[in-house]
């Protein structure tokens, strides 16, 4: 059978490429009968490309390493759909640009807490309700460690359970009910040092 590729290798640089692309074919047929060892091959020629290119969509290069190593799941969750007669890297490409823009859809979809609380209007519940001024509040909340303030927000004012806030900071369901007590206790504190003044 003749090689689809080879049409590329017109010069030195065009038979480089069709040799390292015969070898990454000749390890993924290698992973897919079972040899586990040839995915740390596969991983290590194609991983800078794919980085490279997740980095240029994502623009953010831990954001970027996530989608990296997401995209090599799925890429192994497939690797039986894979037909070796063709180029990996324009079937690894293209799992990548799935795992993006599933980054993107499921990022659409997810409420966030913003950093500038200041300019949020805030529905005051609870104890917060005795304070008299929303501003105060704001500004208090402003003062709280971020990731105690996201959980705040997102329990005591948009009304997130613990899990969901857990689910989408990925961290357990107590450390969620511990960032939104202490977050509470801090808030709690800030104000009352306001009221003394």
């Amino acid at each position: 059978m003749a090689d689809p590729f080879d049409s590329l290798a017109t010069g030195h640089a065009g038979r480089q490429l069709a040799q390292g692309e015969g070898r990454l074919r000749e390890l993924m047929r290698e992973y897919q009968s079972g040899r586990f060892e040839a995915f740390d091959e596969i991983y290590a020629s194609i991983a800078p490309a794919v980085r490279r290119y997740l980095l240029s969509q994502a623009r953010n290069g831990a954001k970027a390493d996530d989608l990296v190593q997401e995209t090599f799941l799925q890429m192994h969750r497939a690797r039986h759909t894979y037909d070796p007669a063709y180029p990996l890297m324009p079937w690894t490409m293209a799992i990548a640009r799935h795992v993006w823009l599933m980054d993107r859809r499921t990022l659409s979809r997810r409420p966030w807490a913003p950093d500038d609380v200041t300019a949020m209007e805030l529905p005051v519940k609870g104890d917060a309700a005795s304070y008299a001024d929303r501003v105060e509040v704001r500004r208090a909340l402003g003062k709280v460690a971020p990731a105690r303030r996201s959980a705040v927000i997102q329990h005591h004012m948009l009304g997130f359970s613990f899990k969901e806030i857990a689910e989408r900071a990925g961290i357990a369901e107590t450390a969620a009910k511990l960032r939104s007590s202490r977050g509470m206790a801090q808030l709690r504190a800030l104000l009352k040092g306001r009221e003394s003044k």
